[in-house]
Order: structure tokens, then sequence, then C-alpha cells
């Protein structure tokens, strides 16, 4: 069973045919007396002890049941939800990023929530995930996790933190050599790219009644994909069609003196949360050197004036019911069993923004989390529109940014990127 969002590619032909069932209308399916539920989850963000969690919980209460974790990858998302939340074997709940979820709801393969939005946290869910999930007025996902990308550096190649933006991309250019990348910005990262354009006041699309103009080629986001060309040329190494997953490594190999993720990587750098999948053939890093980690630091990346910081994405995943669920009265228990305090507050430990609000007291007490708080401060969102997942599954940004990495010329691929965002949106 799948995860984050390629299916949503998929969404222009499956949205027609299944718009009629979304939110229910059809006569409510018998529920199984037992039966095994499934819960896709995407990635490795989800800790174990919130996954054990879970199942147990689940378990103990509804007995004759089974609870059955998959872990899917948010190419799966992108190449088969759709397929899958469409077929007579659709898993049950699923995790999708929350600016997938408006377009799964369009298209029908999320089952209307709002009758247990109450029991599910009511007014202490996060709101902005909360808009995530709504589509026409009715919550089709829930809140699940909200974390911020901030900006790791070690104390053994950075002296003096930049007080704004120009200044971060300056001591980035000024570490760059033959083998260390100042700044780690490959160019299919397009969340670490998006601050750039908001900081110097631009967009991504905005809408006019119901037509979305693509801002890309905007005077301000010029402005701010011509200081990222900067970067790309100047301030790191890193590969011009790649993407972040490589930063953790190189960081920890002391090959880049900045790198941007979210703040739960620092789990990652320090062993805390050791990554790698031994079962699928890759090597399990312990971490960083003790030497290199061992004194982390983290800060929010700053704007255009000192004292400021730079809008960053506010990234996160919400969790739904499938339609097609056969159980869905078992999938709504284990959904309200995800945003229970004690579930929701084994995700905080893990250093992820939790879903509820009131969860967020058992976050880390560390330097990390603060430059998360204070990033998260001044955050922002992609277009809330439901055709945004097909955006982002036709990987325009991504190649565009590339192109732009490449030495391409900027105004004529924005103008570009705009032309091929607004026939999305606006389809």
């Amino acid at each position: 069973m799948n995860k984050k969002l390629g299916a949503v590619a998929l969404l222009g032909a499956s949205a027609v045919a299944l718009a009629g069932c979304a939110g229910g209308g059809s006569a409510a399916p018998v529920e199984p007396e037992t039966g095994d539920l499934t819960v896709w989850l995407v990635g490795a963000d989800t800790p174990q002890t919130a996954r054990d969690y879970l199942k147990e919980t689940f378990e103990d209460e509804n007995e004759g049941w089974t609870l059955t974790i998959e872990e899917k990858t948010w190419a799966d998302v992108s190449d088969t939800y759709t397929a899958a939340l469409s077929s007579n074997d659709s898993p049950d709940v699923v995790e999708v990023g929350n600016t997938q979820a408006l377009g799964f709801a369009d298209a029908g393969l999320f089952l209307d929530i709002s009758d247990i939005e109450g029991e599910l946290g009511g007014d202490d869910l996060l709101g902005g995930l909360v808009e995530a999930g709504t589509y026409d007025g009715s919550l089709y996902a829930a809140p699940y996790y909200a974390g911020g990308r901030v900006v790791f550096y070690s104390p053994m190649m950075v002296d003096e933190l930049p007080a704004t933006l120009d200044d971060y991309v300056a001591e980035g250019i000024a570490m760059t050599t033959d083998t260390v990348s100042g700044i780690y910005a490959p160019g299919k990262d397009w969340y670490n790219a998006l601050p750039y354009v908001w900081a110097h006041g631009g967009e991504i699309a905005v809408q006019d009644g119901d037509t979305w103009d693509a801002q890309f080629s905007s005077p301000e986001s010029l402005a701010g994909l011509e200081q990222l060309q900067d970067v790309y040329e100047n301030a790191t190494i890193a590969p011009a069609d790649g993407n972040e997953l490589q930063a953790n490594i190189a960081f920890c190999a002391g090959e880049a003196g900045f790198i941007s993720s979210p703040a739960w990587a620092a789990g990652n750098l320090t062993g805390a949360w050791p990554w790698g999948d031994a079962d699928a053939g890759e090597e399990v890093s312990e971490g960083c050197p003790d030497t290199y980690a061992k004194d982390l630091g983290a800060f929010a990346l700053p704007g255009l004036s000192a004292g400021e910081t730079a809008p960053i994405f506010a990234g996160g995943s919400n969790v739904a019911v499938a339609t097609k669920s056969e159980a869905p009265e078992k999938a709504k228990a284990a959904l309200t069993i995800m945003l229970s305090e004690g579930y929701q507050k084994l995700l905080a430990e893990q250093g992820l923004t939790p879903g509820i609000v009131s969860a967020a007291q058992y976050l880390p007490d560390t330097p990390v989390a603060k430059a998360q708080a204070e990033a998260l401060a001044n955050s922002k969102f992609t277009p809330t529109s439901p055709n945004w997942a097909e955006v982002e599954a036709a990987q325009i940004i991504p190649d565009a940014l590339v192109k732009i990495a490449e030495g391409g010329d900027v105004e004529q691929i924005a103008t570009q990127l705009d032309e091929q965002i607004e026939a999305i949106l606006n389809s």
C-alpha cells in the first residue's frame, strides 16, 4: 500500500470518474467483524515507538482486529497512490504530504471525516494543516505533523553566523572549494529554493477570482532566483540535477558548511536517529563523527534585513481515511489514536511539530527545536488548489531549477515555468 504523491499525476482522468464519490453519497459499507487494517506511512519520519503504540493500542481496543503498517516512499505517493486508492484492495489509512491532500480529496479518494473532527482534537488541531486537509468546507485529511527547515552547521567550519540572506550567500561562497559546498544546494531541491523567492517578495502563484496567476517571472521572484543562481554557480558543488537526499552524507563527510534540512534531521546528524535501511542493502549511518557533530548548531535562515528570517516552506503531513476502505469506522478509530496525545507526544519527542497544539509541550528543549520554532513563525505554503499536486507530480519546478543551476537564462526559464504552472492550475 502506498504513500506521498506521484499518484496525483493520474488525477486528471481519475478525478472525473471518482468525483461523484467524494465525501460519500453511496450507502455505507457493512463493517466486517474482524480483519486487518492497513496503514500507509511515508518514509522513516514516524518513529518506531509511535508505530508500536498505534498497533498495540488499536489491537487492544478492537478485539479480533490486527493493524499492519506499510512504509511507502514519497515517490509512491506520486506514482501509485491514485491507482491503489481507486482499487478494491485499497489501504485504509494513508499519510500524504500537506501539499497533496487537496488533490486526493478533490478526486474522491478520501473520506469526509468532519464527523470525527472533534474527537481528533477540534480546536487543538494544528491550524495550517487543517487548512491543508480541508476541501469545500469539509475535513478530509487530519493534521499529522509539521516541520520546518533550519540551517545546520558545525563550528568546526563556521566561525560567524550570517545576519542576512546576503551574508549567508557570501559566507557560503567563501567556504566553497573544489571539495566543499559552502551551501549544499542541489538543483532539484525546490523546497529550499523557495525561501530565496519569498524573501525577495516573490510568490509561486496568486489567485484572482477563479484564475491562478503564476509569479516566478515577476521582478521580485526573479531577484530571488538570480540570487539562487549565484549560490548554484559559486557556493555549492552539489550536482545540478541532484536532490537534497545527499545533504546529510556531505555534511558528515565535512563536505558542506551549511545544509538546510527539516529540524528532525538533527537526529540523523548526531546519531540519535540512524538512517539507512540495512534490509534494503543500504549502509546504515550512525551519524557524523563525534568531532564534527559534537557541537551541532542550527539557525533559522535569515531574511534580507538583520533580525528577520526568510519565509520557509511549512512542510508536514496529513492522514486520511481512504474512501474505498472496507472498514471505514475502524479506520477512523485508528486515525483517532494517531491524533491522541499519547501518540503525538512520541512524534514531538522525535522533533516533529505535532498535529495537535497541546502536544507541542513535548518538543525537545534544544537549540535546534528553538531554531525550528523561529523558522516556522515565518512560513508559507504552496497554492491551495486541488490541482497543485499535479504541479508537484509533473516535476516542472525542479526541472526549471536544474536549468537555472546549469546556468540558463533565469527570466526565460521562469516565464516558461509560469506558463506550465498556469496551464495545470487553471485546467
